[in-house]
């Protein structure tokens, strides 16, 4: 059982300490803090969020990603600002966990002192704990782990998304990319039993989500480690048989392990989303040697040629790196005739840049800046045009969207919603005149009438305007009613919170 925070004492009322989690990176991030903002309230502390109440929690906890450039300076500036309210209010505690912890460990206290918990990517479940030890005996506890003490999927949880849900199937990765810290802080893969997860996916479901997405370093691997290579095209299928189950998607596979049998799962599961994201890194052999990516562009051409052929309006996304040590004109130019040959419908493209502790930063001929902003620069507008290209063929098809809570920068003006596409097109989307509003959960299907490079749009008529109300719909009411908010008319009974942990009768491994 975690150890209750002690209240804090306002005007002589008791009230609970607030927290709030700051999270830097990728999805598995966003996944952990959802973990660690359980744990918090089951501790008995109340979210907070700064940007809609102005003021700074209790407690501010940094979830840091050291993979994405600059990292550690978006941290320890986020620490320093936070270093003078932490003078005014000493009963405040600050802590910073995930990658760019379990890699920097001590380089932190010594750099922001006024930090007084610091834990890793192994271990946090410890936070709670370490939050109490470090009020108890008044000093900053550093706790770093080498190996995974509790698989995060056993902890408490609160969710983001009432209708949409991440679901970790592994941790870790066995991979060896030169540009990658990854593997040194999260370990070896791990891998989750299939039974646990189906039961996790269930309980979401349950709980109202009718999305979920599995997530890994490295997804197609999945089943190494208990000696299934076919494991993830069966959990894929046995994701198929969970009713209520709407939408399946995942992140992110490796072109180097990526078989027949999930692209043929992919094809002949209703529910898993004509959808694929499969980094390329580089389109020169010669990079992708260097990077020690163990696939060479052909192969990742045929891959995408094969889940054309059998989900022939899947879309395609992608990441890719830009400028890695030693690349030549003639290696770019093959990245970009691969993109051209890919049409991927987005690309999320990355400057490659030294990163402490992976064995690309002491590669010779790093290049300099201005010639790898060049080069992006050129790709990025190659890509821009392939996607606004992608997203003009969608316009006249009818579309069902899954409306998110999220609105496009411009909604106070165009008076839009917005929702993603069975292919995760991004839609901003207008309700006619007298029709009813979907809420967040709910879906609409609607014509594309038209496309921008970044998102479509659709502006349907009443007789083309369809609204299913959903369950998710249903669960997003529940909560909205939960936190004092108000639900939309017609919502359905109450039921379970969205914020607790999985149920206790589940086994996890």
């Amino acid at each position: 059982m975690t150890e209750r925070e002690p209240m804090t004492q306002i005007d002589g009322e008791e009230l609970p300490r607030t927290y709030e989690v700051r999270t830097f990176g990728c999805q598995m991030n966003v996944h952990d803090s959802e973990r660690l903002s359980g744990l918090l309230e089951d501790a008995g502390l109340e979210r907070k969020d700064e940007a809609l109440t102005g003021e700074v929690a209790d407690v501010v906890v940094f979830n840091t990603c050291a993979v994405r450039e600059n990292a550690d300076n978006k941290l320890y500036g986020n620490l320093g600002m936070l270093a003078p309210l932490k003078r005014e209010r000493p009963n405040m505690q600050i802590a910073v966990g995930g990658c760019l912890a379990q890699k920097d460990r001590d380089t932190i206290l010594k750099k922001a002192p006024w930090v007084d918990v610091v834990f890793g990517t192994h271990n946090i479940g410890s936070l709670p704990t370490l939050l109490a030890r470090s009020r108890h005996n008044k000093q900053a506890e550093l706790e770093i782990l080498e190996s995974l003490d509790v698989f995060p999927s056993t902890l408490p949880t609160r969710r983001e998304s009432v209708y949409a849900g991440w679901v970790s199937i592994s941790v870790g990765c066995n991979n060896t990319c030169t540009f990658c810290i990854v593997p040194s802080l999260r370990g070896k893969e791990r891998d989750r039993r299939p039974g646990e997860i189906l039961a996790e996916i269930e309980a979401l479901v349950a709980d109202g989500a009718i999305e979920v997405t599995l997530l890994g370093q490295n997804v197609n691997s999945y089943g190494v480690e208990f000696g299934d290579k076919l494991a993830f095209g069966k959990l894929l299928r046995a994701c198929g048989q969970i009713e209520g189950l709407e939408r399946v998607r995942f992140t992110s596979p490796h072109p180097a392990a990526f078989t027949d049998d999930v692209i043929d799962a992919m094809a002949e599961t209703p529910n898993v989303m004509p959808q694929l994201h499969m980094p390329l890194q580089s389109g020169s052999d010669k990079v992708l040697k260097d990077m020690r990516r163990s696939y060479r562009s052909k192969k990742f051409l045929g891959i995408l040629d094969k889940v054309r052929e059998r989900i022939p309006h899947a879309a395609i996304t992608t990441d890719i790196i830009v400028g890695f040590p030693g690349e030549t004109e003639e290696d770019f130019q093959g990245t970009l005739d691969v993109v051209e040959a890919s049409r991927f419908s987005t690309a999320f493209t990355f400057q490659y840049s030294k990163r402490p502790g992976t064995p690309a930063a002491d590669l010779p001929d790093q290049l300099p800046k201005a010639v790898v902003q060049e080069r992006y620069e050129r790709l990025t507008a190659l890509q821009d045009r392939i996607a606004k290209e992608e997203n003009a063929k969608q316009v006249g098809r009818t579309v069902e969207v899954l409306v998110t809570e999220q609105s496009g920068r411009k909604a106070g003006e165009t008076h839009r919603l917005s929702g993603r596409t069975t292919d995760q097109r991004l839609v901003h989307f207008s309700v006619p005149a007298g029709a009813e509003a979907p809420r967040p959960g709910d879906l609409v299907t609607v014509p594309v009438t038209g496309a921008a490079a970044f998102h479509l749009v659709s502006d349907p008529t009443t007789d083309q305007y369809s609204l299913r109300r959903s369950r998710a719909g249903d669960a997003w009411d529940r909560a909205q009613a939960e936190s004092c908010g108000v639900p939309t008319p017609g919502s359905g009974p109450t039921g379970s919170k969205t914020n607790l942990g999985m149920p206790s009768l589940m086994v996890r491994g």
